[in-house]
Parts: C-alpha cells; sequence; structure tokens
C-alpha cells in the first residue's frame, strides 16, 4: 500500500484583526479549484473532517446567489449557510454563518493564485465578528476539517476525478 503524504494548510490569526488566514498548495490549476469550491457535487465530496457527510440545501453559485448545507458526523447535524458575494475566474467573496451561533457572520475570501507549472495556492481570509469569535474558531479544532478536506481534493486531483 502506498501513502501519499499531503502537505497541510498554514492557518493564523492576525493579531491586530479578527481574521484567519489559510494558505494551502496544491498541484492543481486555478479553474480545478474553482470548480471544487462552487460545484456542490464536488464540494460535498470534499469539505469537512473525514467520516463527515454533507448534503446540498441550496446552491447558487453566483454573485448574490445562497448556499445552504448540513454536515452530519456521529448522528449530529450542523448547518451553514451563506451568500456569494463575488466570484470571478480565481476569487470567491462569501458569508458564512454556522447556524449553530447565528449572529456570527464571517465574511470569506478565497483567491487562487497560478504559481505556474500546474500548481496553484489557495489564500482564504475569514474576517469574523469579534476576537471572540476567531478564537473559538481556531479553539473548534477546524483545523483538522481544513486539512482533511484539502487532502481529499488532493485525491480527487490524482484519480482524475476533479
Amino acid at each position: 500500500m502506498t501513502s501519499t503524504r499531503h502537505s497541510e494548510a498554514t492557518i493564523e490569526a492576525d493579531p491586530s484583526l479578527p481574521i484567519i488566514r489559510i494558505t494551502r498548495d496544491f498541484h492543481a490549476t486555478t479553474a480545478q479549484l474553482m470548480r471544487a469550491h462552487l460545484d456542490p457535487a464536488l464540494f460535498v465530496r470534499w469539505v469537512g473532517p473525514n467520516g463527515l457527510d454533507a448534503t446540498i440545501e441550496t446552491w447558487d453559485a453566483r454573485d448574490g446567489g445562497e448556499w445552504r448545507y448540513t454536515a452530519t458526523s456521529n448522528g449530529v447535524d450542523h448547518r451553514f449557510r451563506g451568500c456569494f458575494h463575488q466570484i470571478t475566474e480565481t476569487r470567491i467573496v462569501q458569508t458564512f454563518t454556522w447556524e449553530g451561533m447565528p449572529d456570527d457572520v464571517a465574511l470569506e475570501t478565497v483567491t487562487f493564485e497560478d504559481l505556474g507549472d500546474g500548481r496553484t495556492r489557495l489564500h482564504a481570509r475569514s474576517l469574523c465578528d469579534s476576537f471572540e469569535s476567531r478564537d473559538a474558531w481556531l479553539r473548534s479544532g477546524m483545523e483538522i476539517g481544513v486539512n482533511d478536506g484539502y487532502a481529499q481534493i488532493d485525491r480527487m486531483l490524482a484519480d482524475g476525478s476533479l
């Protein structure tokens, strides 16, 4: 059995603003990564930690479109929702809300930087409502979901399904 080591994302908290920054390199084109983030059939295959089942309830990937999905783990449902504010060829701007904390809305910007030779760097920035909200996200174990999800994108790229 061959194992493939996947790189981990860099996750950083800005010391002066309630922002989380995530950076991760992929052996993929910007178009492939945009498709992974915008095609609901692909999105549910990689989002979240291993063992999570995601079901799309609403998905309108266009400027002004809304999205909502349920993530189920160990029989517990967690619902997330937001609005796509801007979608370009290399950038997605959206809101993100976990319905368990409906008053905490983050503004997320995901940018895909073409590094050449079929490599792309993902830059994600989540502006949270407060330092308390940001720090709660960081304590939640979010890095497991981020890294498991991005490793799944790597597997999808390797098997040709993305």
